[in-house]
């Protein structure tokens, strides 16, 4: 005979990476947000390496 707290579905824990990859519209948003910030950042650090004229 088996105990009826064995045979309940306990729900189990899903990691975190798995729940982000899991979801098709936080990796568009990630896709599109992270590429924009990286290329804003280097932009900005390429027209502050610009000499100043004189």
């Amino acid at each position: 005979m088996t105990n009826e707290t064995e045979t309940e579905q306990t729900p189990e824990h899903v990691p975190m990476m798995q729940q982000i990859l899991d979801n098709p519209f936080l990796l568009l948003f990630l896709g599109v947000t992270i590429p924009t910030v990286l290329y804003i950042l280097w932009g900005v650090m390429e027209v502050a390496s610009i000499p100043l004229a004189d």
